[in-house]
């Protein structure tokens, strides 16, 4: 696996580096070709912030974070969080809805495959929304007034669908689709 790895309000040292190569390494059973992941560290108080993000082959994208007082435990955290998020897509993988060339399902137990049950995906609801031109500041402060986690709108420069969100640490996202 190929890291691109990147540190935020401290100094990268080696020891971190070997250490998420080493850790990181474990994921290379479940992928047919050498992948790269993004990691992005940050020292936030007395602890570390790890967010890691993969783009595989058929546009599926695995992103995992954690929080923890040691870069270690991050690492072992999110690499945990990624397995998990593995093994729940491979069904859906594995029917077609993507290709999977990415992903190894050998590396899989046969016992565990026997017991999987298939997930249905089910939409329990749909909501027509009008989508307005206006700034990103107008659709934070509309978001806020309809008490939602995001909001759907037009950005009035350029006529395109944007999306704003709050994020955990309390400050908002922005979602810029393209094609």
């Amino acid at each position: 696996m190929k890291l691109n790895i990147k540190a935020k309000n401290f100094t990268l040292t080696e020891d971190i580096r070997i250490e998420s190569e080493k850790k990181f390494d474990r994921l290379d059973k479940y992928f047919h070709d050498e992948e790269d992941m993004d990691l992005k560290f940050a020292k936030e108080g007395v602890g570390y912030e790890l967010e890691a993000t993969m783009f595989l082959k058929g546009g599926t994208i695995l992103r995992a974070e954690a929080y923890e007082e040691t870069f270690e435990n991050a690492i072992d955290r999110v690499i945990d969080a990624l397995v998990r998020q593995i093994r729940k897509h491979k069904t859906r993988l594995q029917r077609g809805r993507q290709t999977g060339d990415s992903i190894k399902f050998e590396a899989f137990d046969a016992e565990e495959k026997a017991n999987e049950k298939e997930e249905e995906i089910k939409i329990a609801r749909e909501k027509t929304i009008p989508v307005k031109p206006m700034s990103a500041e107008e659709a934070i402060l509309q978001m806020e007034l309809l008490n939602h986690n995001f909001f759907v709108y037009e950005d009035a420069e350029d006529m395109e669908v944007r999306v704003v969100y709050k994020r955990k640490k309390g400050d908002y996202g922005l979602i810029v689709p393209t094609k």
